[in-house]
């Protein structure tokens, strides 16, 4: 059941059958109070309603979708979404057969059992975290060769500035453009639509890099390189979850993080790996990255469209087919068809019509919501500046500057990749254990002294192996964190 957008509640029965109590659809809006929701608790809209009244809401909902044909399996579905623990208590006609019974325990007991369809679509989406990662790498090599090429190589402020713009051109593209056009792009072209262009954008920019012949030219593709990298980054955690069963949703969201670690370090290896290719190294270095943004291009449209986005344009029937596809039984595909259809009935209900502005606007006038986008903002902001994108894309260039030949900067660059995908791991298996918030003030700290310690190694001679070997120490230790 999808319970990752809108806040429900339920109506009491009593409530419901009052006289001229004014709907008989059984969840309404007035009793969802945005600005005291302290407990960010997921009600479940549909608890508390009568059998009667759900049937008979079930039906003109199948009758106003033109999903008449799948009313029976529809009614089920809800009352297997109004009470999900006691399915098995069901009884006369909308009793539940052994096969459904046996998949909707499945859902606890082996919740990594899913149709291959929805494995597809995994793998797409762990495909495009791998290209946020691998983009992000791609100038770590080349930074060792692409400023002298340039003549913007030297150690004055000027080329220091123009080589650091370079760089940073990813998250200019991203941060001015990429992530702002994404909402606009999800509403017209859906999400499969925006995952499309975006991995254009991972694509053809990465070609371009690798024949600049100007800095000013790398810059531009890089560029719009950011515009893919914004796009795709806003969109497909978003995809997963709609996509997504309840019970492995949080896991599936969670691992864009460890596959985007994944891509940082598949990118130190083809920078490794291309360093004895000559003097066209770096362009053989930059252009790597658009091995993962092929099968991104090719496989985002063997994945189904997302059931709810079809649901907000009124396709239902594709919706129903999509969720068909992403579940291993019909009856929980009508179950979630119609628990999203009662989230978003509220959500129009609160929310009312509402465009790009408007939504922008919320963000800071729902108090709700507000909390929500300040906490995203300080950690969002936090995970930025912390130093990993520092490590990212200059550890090569660090590794160097402490004495190391460049094919050692690489090799020590491809340690820092590693140990940084590998400790992914255990942030994943303890999230949910001990919270975001208490691995946030556990990591951070630690962080901070490690690359501290890092940067105080500069006191140390540079002719001495001390000096390299804390280098690479902090560094790695801060990458575990």
């Amino acid at each position: 059941m999808d319970e990752s957008k809108a806040v429900g509640t339920h109506v009491e029965s009593e409530k419901i059958n009052e006289p001229g109590h004014d709907g008989e659809k059984g969840y309404h809006a007035e009793h969802v109070n945005l600005n005291s929701n302290l407990s960010a608790k997921i009600q479940n809209p549909l608890a508390g309603i009568p059998h009667d009244v759900i049937l008979r809401n079930v039906e003109d909902f199948a009758r106003e979708k033109n999903l008449t044909e799948h009313i029976p399996l529809l009614q089920k579905g809800a009352l297997v979404a109004q009470d999900p623990t006691n399915y098995e208590d069901s009884t006369g006609e909308h009793a539940l057969d052994e096969k459904e019974i046996e998949d909707l325990r499945s859902e606890v007991l082996h919740k990594w059992r899913q149709p291959l369809t929805l494995y597809i679509t995994i793998f797409t989406c762990s495909i495009g975290a791998a290209v946020q990662g691998w983009d992000q790498t791609g100038s770590n090599g080349a930074n060792l060769s692409f400023p002298k090429v340039f003549g913007i190589g030297s150690d004055s402020n000027h080329d220091t500035l123009l080589v650091g713009l370079v760089n940073s051109a990813p998250y200019i593209g991203s941060a001015f453009f990429g992530c702002w056009v994404s909402d606009p792009l999800n509403f017209y072209l859906g999400r499969r639509g925006t995952i499309f262009i975006a991995a254009i954008f991972c694509f053809l920019p990465v070609i371009g890099s690798a024949f600049t012949q100007t800095w000013v030219q790398l810059f531009i593709c890089r560029l719009l390189l950011g515009f893919g990298m914004g796009a795709k980054g806003s969109t497909i955690p978003i995809y997963a979850a709609e996509n997504a069963p309840a019970a492995i949703r949080g896991a599936l969201v969670m691992s864009w993080q460890l596959w985007t670690a994944f891509g940082i370090f598949l990118g130190t290896c083809a920078n490794l790996a291309m360093v004895h290719t000559g003097k066209n190294a770096w362009r053989l270095q930059l252009g790597s990255a658009l091995i993962p943004a092929v099968p991104l291009i090719l496989f985002v449209f063997l994945c189904p469209e997302s059931p709810r986005w079809y649901m907000k344009k009124n396709r239902y029937a594709k919706a129903y087919k999509s969720l068909l596809r992403l579940r291993n039984n019909p009856l929980q595909a009508a179950r979630d068809l119609y628990y999203i259809h009662t989230q978003l009935e509220i959500e129009k209900e609160i929310i009312g019509k509402s465009n790009y502005v408007t939504r922008f606007i919320q963000l800071f006038t729902i108090p709700r919501v507000r909390r929500a986008t300040l906490a995203s903002f300080t950690v969002m902001i936090a995970q930025q500046m912390c130093g990993i994108n520092i490590i990212a894309f200059y550890s090569s260039t660090i590794f160097t500057k402490s004495g190391f030949s460049d094919f050692q900067a690489l090799f020590a660059s491809f340690g820092f990749g590693l140990i940084n995908f590998l400790f992914a791991f255990p942030a994943i298996w303890t999230i949910d254990t001990f919270g975001r918030r208490a691995l946030l003030l556990f990591t951070f700290p630690n962080m901070a002294w490690t690359l501290l310690a890092a940067g105080l190694c500069a006191i140390i001679s540079i002719n001495s192996r001390a000096h390299l070997g804390f280098v690479a120490l902090f560094i790695y230790i801060f990458a575990m964190f």
